[in-house]
């Protein structure tokens, strides 16, 4: 008996434009850290200026981003630009737009306490949903898998420790961030110039 194998076409473009939505599912985190940064009320952010006259992007964009990203553990600005192209997710945050990692470091750090405030603001309205996790920040104070959840009612003395130790996690992600692009490291997926070229 032979066997049917799907057909897999590489070459056939697209007819029909894509709907981006349709290929994130309805319980990524995406759609969490956008409808988040939507509803908050945010002092003015700065955008990164140019001389050039291009447009720019949208400061609560730009911060969903950077929140989306490092909660994913995807904190070098090169890797987010990268990510604008191969993760779906991101690509549905950034509505397909594809900002450089210039723009992206220079946003972060022009914007520094924004992007701190609104990152411990996600997590505690996660931790409010009862969601344990955001990506890979834990947002109910352990540090350890668990598998069972902390107790629902959480005392006033334990929900200031709780704010202190997401404010120390925002703070431990950010430098993390800082420490990766100051690195200026060479993206390891990226093919050579030589060989991206051949035909």
């Amino acid at each position: 008996m032979a066997e049917r194998l799907v057909n897999v076409d590489r070459d056939t473009p697209m007819l029909l434009p894509v709907d981006l939505r349709q290929w994130v599912p309805e319980d990524d985190l995406v759609h969490f850290v956008i409808e988040a940064i939507d509803s908050m009320h945010l002092p003015s952010m700065g955008i990164n200026r140019r001389g050039t006259g291009s447009e720019q992007y949208p400061p609560r964009m730009m911060l969903a981003l950077l929140i989306y990203c490092y909660a994913n553990g995807i904190f070098s600005s090169r890797r987010i630009e990268r990510a604008t192209y191969r993760d779906i997710g991101v690509r549905y945050l950034s509505g397909d737009t594809h900002p450089d990692h210039d723009t992206i470091c220079s946003f972060r750090r022009q914007n520094a306490a924004v992007v701190k405030e609104a990152f411990v603001e996600v997590l505690r309205l996660a931790s409010e949903m009862d969601l344990l996790k955001v990506g890979v920040v834990s947002v109910d104070g352990t540090h350890i898998r668990a598998n069972a959840s902390k107790h629902k009612n959480v005392r006033y003395d334990r929900a200031g420790e709780l704010e202190q130790q997401l404010r120390e996690d925002v703070e431990e992600l950010l430098q993390q961030a800082e420490n990766q692009d100051r690195q200026d490291e060479v993206d390891g997926q990226k093919l050579p110039e030589e060989i991206a070229r051949r035909e």
